[in-house]
């Protein structure tokens, strides 16, 4: 049983009849009066509590928003009853969904509905699910209550921000443009043959057909067009370097919004898209797709995907890699490319991968870290500065080891990671490489 704040104003109250009249009665008497006078009106407002048997409860059981957008959870409460219940309603959520209302007051008729809405705002990716909800039915004078808890599941989903998305058009059309002009005219692997044309100064002498000169007046040269529908698996290091706090994020937010603006841009030119998180163990996987579905299953596979506190195992990366592209396709490894991890764990694993894909290496570049080694104004400064540009120096290393191996590798800060990896993936396709 719950008591409201009615009942110390109804105590108050009595108390003060109770002292006027002890005037004329005895104040023993006076104070027996006004118990009983008060456990009488507890006991009638108690008997008139309406069971709560017939409320009916329902919502949502998944809720999808992106992370530090709004979204609307509606609780629907039914009073399936013969008698009107007035009374209170707490929702309990995760601190983190940032929920806008905990505390709902109802007067439900019989046979009626009423919905509560609570806007949430959940501050970080991935799955929340909410708590019990705490009910209170209270009696016609709101004295006095019974209190209940029921459980009605129901999940928020965060999404990725995904705030590069803006971008996805601009890069899209540029993709557009590439391909609706014949985007090489080079005879490279992994292309296609598109139409033929005149030849003009510049043009690779390779791409002459002799043949169709040999009917035509003009030089003929053939075009080609890179091919569709090849495959590019994201590969996530979600080891405990992509923990690491850069900018405004992790090394790990950067890389989902990159895999992210990358995925769509791959499924515009026809690609298909696979998605692998891992570190000792697959964390979130998305099977090859293509087309308008593509974006939706990346944002949820990695809605839930979070830093472990373990070292990647680079030589399990690398067989799952291979196992999961049969042929020959791009595979896009967002990994830190520090010194002493890369020359133990990741460059020994590499041969396998190299020899069968082609692999591109996406990692974040910490502004940090550039600031520092720019930064001369105080001996520390200075200490800190030398510090910072050997940190440098062994990436740099790294990252020329890597592009003679045969990989690309793609470095920037997270603020501009996205568009220079999309970039990349262009030229790719424009080179007919892709």
């Amino acid at each position: 049983m719950v008591v409201s704040g009615r009942l110390a104003g109804v105590a108050a109250a009595i108390a003060a009849v109770c002292f006027g009249i002890a005037f004329v009665l005895p104040a023993w008497a006076a104070i027996a009066l006004g118990l009983v006078l008060l456990v009488a009106v507890v006991a009638i407002d108690t008997l008139r509590i309406a069971p709560i048997d017939g409320l009916q409860f329902a919502r949502d059981a998944m809720t999808v928003v992106r992370q530090g957008n709004s979204a609307t959870v509606t609780l629907s409460v039914t009073n399936a009853g013969g008698a009107t219940i007035t009374g209170e309603l707490w929702e309990d959520w995760p601190d983190s969904v940032r929920q806008s209302v905990h505390h709902h007051r109802f007067t439900l008729a019989p046979h009626t509905v009423v919905r509560m809405r609570t806007i949430v705002t959940p501050a970080h990716r991935g799955d929340r699910d909410a708590g019990p909800i705490t009910i209170r039915s209270f009696g016609p004078l709101g004295l006095v209550g019974w209190q209940f808890t029921r459980d009605v599941p129901a999940t928020v989903r965060a999404l990725p921000p995904f705030r590069s998305e803006k971008q996805l058009r601009s890069k899209v059309k540029l993709l557009q443009h590439l391909e609706g002009r014949s985007l090489t005219d080079i005879r490279g692997a992994g292309s296609e043959f598109d139409s033929y044309r005149e030849y003009v100064v510049g043009d690779d002498v390779r791409a002459i057909d002799w043949r169709a000169t040999a009917r035509s007046n003009d030089v003929i040269v053939k075009t080609w067009r890179p091919e569709r529908n090849r495959s590019v698996l994201l590969l996530l290091d979600t080891g405990r370097t992509s923990a690491a706090l850069v900018g405004d994020g992790t090394r790990l937010d950067a890389s989902i919004e990159a895999a992210l603006l990358l995925g769509g841009i791959a499924a515009e030119a026809g690609d298909t898209v696979s998605l692998l998180a891992f570190d000792r163990e697959v964390r979130a996987e998305v099977r090859g797709t293509s087309g308008s579905r593509l974006q939706s299953r990346l944002m949820h596979g990695l809605s839930s995907v979070v830093p472990r506190q373990v070292d990647a195992d680079c030589a399990a990366m690398v067989r799952a890699a291979i196992t999961r592209t049969p042929r020959r396709g791009l595979v896009v490894w967002f990994t830190a490319l520090d010194g002493a991890m890369a020359e133990e764990n990741l460059l020994p694993a590499l041969p396998p991968l190299l020899n069968r894909q082609r692999v591109m290496f996406v990692s974040v570049a910490d502004p940090a870290i550039a600031d520092a080694a720019a930064e001369r104004g105080s001996l520390a400064d200075i200490y800190t500065a030398a510090a910072a540009e050997s940190v440098l120096a062994e990436r740099a290393l790294v990252q020329t080891t890597l592009r003679r191996k045969g990989a690309k590798v793609v470095s920037a800060r997270p603020e501009l990671l996205a568009s220079a990896l999309a970039d990349e993936y262009l030229d790719l396709k424009q080179t007919a490489q892709m």
